[in-house]
């Protein structure tokens, strides 16, 4: 599977630490040194999870070598829609005008970008698709409290969308070349990790020190799972993008791996975390900048819980 143009949307406003300090108590230093963020995204009040979406796949459509008319699979992939049943995969659709189109919706917390992936996959291997857009916005502003001190401040909003397509189109195209995801429900906390429920509090996270301990363990085994068949081993990956929900997770895995932080690459520190969206937001923002041949490895660990990897061959 390759990938023919990515692009993204981040909303301008910037949220800093000090606005927490008379909303649930915290102090800027103190969110910085227990999750790395200064600032995060925030959509405006005309934003949304649907306009973000379609904000990042008009970026991708600057560099795709087609008709967007052309793909026959749309996947969108969130936690945090606007709308369960209208959903961004059909709104995309309708803006564009494309018939005779597969559209789907997939959500499984912050690895629903790289289950979205596999579904891609999927129909590809069906040989019931040859071009696909992927699609995932995650507007957690919307659904935040604020006033949560365990999890209230953690949360941004962005946007993310590859083109993707069966064979090869360009000589410069990354290559996915394994994808792995896992269901993590019956582990520790699972459902009760991370939970969304928008008449019961929104966005919650009773025990971020669980999250923290398995993030760490499942963001490594899943990349195991996607290096191995290239008889490599995750530290000799040129970059590995995490999903961005914490600094010291990141820190974490990077100290388990013997690497060194350079080869880490994250937005946390401006944008917060955006979810299922982030990883891929980095890979997105970042991709001028990687070279031919390099192996990049994206990782994710998701409330519920869930875990998932990909490896891109640059």
């Amino acid at each position: 599977m390759y990938i023919n143009s990515t692009g993204f949307y981040i909303p301008q406003e910037r949220v800093a630490n000090s606005y927490f300090l008379n909303v649930n108590g915290l102090t800027d230093e103190w969110i910085l040194k227990r999750t790395g963020i200064s600032t995060r995204s925030k959509a405006a009040e005309n934003e949304g999870h649907n306009s973000m979406g379609l904000n990042a796949i008009e970026n991708a459509l600057k560099d795709l070598p087609y008709d967007i008319k052309d793909i026959d699979l749309i996947v969108s992939a969130s936690y945090s829609p606007y709308d369960t049943v209208a959903t961004l995969a059909h709104i995309t659709q309708q803006k564009y005008d494309i018939s005779n189109i597969k559209a789907v919706y997939a959500s499984s917390a912050c690895s629903s970008f790289v289950n979205g992936l596999e579904i891609v996959e999927g129909y590809f291997a069906m040989g019931k698709a040859k071009k696909a857009l992927l699609v995932c916005s995650e507007h957690n502003t919307y659904y935040s409290n604020e006033s949560d001190p365990k999890c209230g401040h953690l949360w941004g909003d962005g946007a993310v969308a590859f083109f993707l397509s069966a064979e090869k189109l360009r000589d410069d195209e990354p290559e996915i070349l394994h994808i792995y995801t896992r269901g993590l429900g019956n582990v520790s906390k699972g459902p009760e990790g991370v939970r969304l429920r928008p008449k019961e509090g929104g966005i919650e996270m009773p025990d971020g020190r669980d999250v923290f301990i398995h993030a760490c363990k499942y963001m490594i085994k899943a990349l195991e799972e996607v290096t191995n068949p290239e008889n490599m081993a995750v530290n000799q990956l040129d970059y590995i993008i995490c999903h961005q929900a914490n600094k010291r997770i990141v820190t974490n895995v990077a100290t388990r791996l013997g690497m060194e932080d350079n080869r880490f690459i994250n937005n946390i520190e401006e944008l917060g975390n955006t979810g299922s969206a982030s990883a891929a937001i980095v890979f997105s923002q970042n991709i001028d900048k990687f070279k031919k041949g390099e192996m990049v490895g994206l990782t994710v660990f998701g409330g519920g819980y869930s875990c998932g990897a990909f490896l891109i061959k640059i």
